[in-house]
């Protein structure tokens, strides 16, 4: 479904993202791992096109549609909920009744609807999350990149968003997803890479998590520990 094939990204001299190469089986979900500075969301953007590819591949399968949730996620302060989506849709050419349907159907199913009327400069940054992964989901797309969809969430809004992404995973979607938060990405992922310095460490698989062999012992062993807090 998704290949990046020897990919390098420059700034300056540095490498930030150094020579990378993976594929994401259609209807997995794939995790990109590291500490902040890896590269994992240079890697993303390349992928969608946003930051040009020093060197390398970027592969798509043809036909495939992509919805996608940046990090930071920014609307119109002036909007609220249901004008933003509304906007956005329109972008895409989706014409009523069905713009009118989808909206609806999204911002009740990422908690919204209360607020739809509310102007996005009152949202929290959990509520630009959820609302960032309502306009992703607009389309009914193949492809969710998800850049730390959980970031900004409280524990409740966590778990509603886990148990959404795994409802997209059983319509077969194919995700790639981001998060620093690695008891969340244990219970979602198929498989991933970790990251750190622009390099791929490792690839790890589902199967390869135990009771005994975390994510976060994987994740860890792999990295290392900061000396400096030692």
């Amino acid at each position: 479904m998704i290949e990046i094939k020897n990919v390098v990204k420059k700034y300056g001299k540095r490498n930030v993202v150094d020579d990378i190469s993976f594929k994401v089986k259609e209807g997995h979900l794939f995790a990109l791992l590291g500490s902040n500075g890896a590269g994992k969301s240079t890697t993303i953007k390349m992928l969608l096109g946003l930051v040009k590819k020093t060197s390398g591949e970027t592969k798509i399968a043809d036909g495939k549609t992509i919805g996608y949730s940046p990090e930071t996620p920014y609307f119109p302060p002036f909007f609220n909920g249901l004008e933003v989506i509304r906007y956005y849709g329109k972008l895409q050419g989706i014409q009523e009744p069905q713009l009118s349907e989808e909206c609806e159907t999204l911002l009740k199913m990422v908690g919204l609807h209360v607020d739809s009327q509310t102007k996005v400069k009152s949202y929290s940054k959990g509520m630009l999350q959820r609302l960032a992964l309502a306009q992703a989901l607009l389309g009914n797309p193949d492809i969710l990149i998800l850049d730390e969809p959980c970031a900004g969430l409280d524990a409740m809004g966590r778990i509603e968003m886990l148990s959404l992404i795994e409802k997209m995973k059983e319509q077969g979607k194919t995700i790639i997803m981001n998060s620093h938060i690695l008891s969340d990405m244990e219970r979602v992922l198929d498989e991933g890479i970790i990251m750190k310095n622009g390099k791929i460490l490792r690839t790890f698989s589902k199967e390869d998590i135990t009771e005994e062999e975390t994510l976060e012992k994987i994740f860890v062993s792999t990295v290392g520990g900061n000396e400096t807090w030692a």
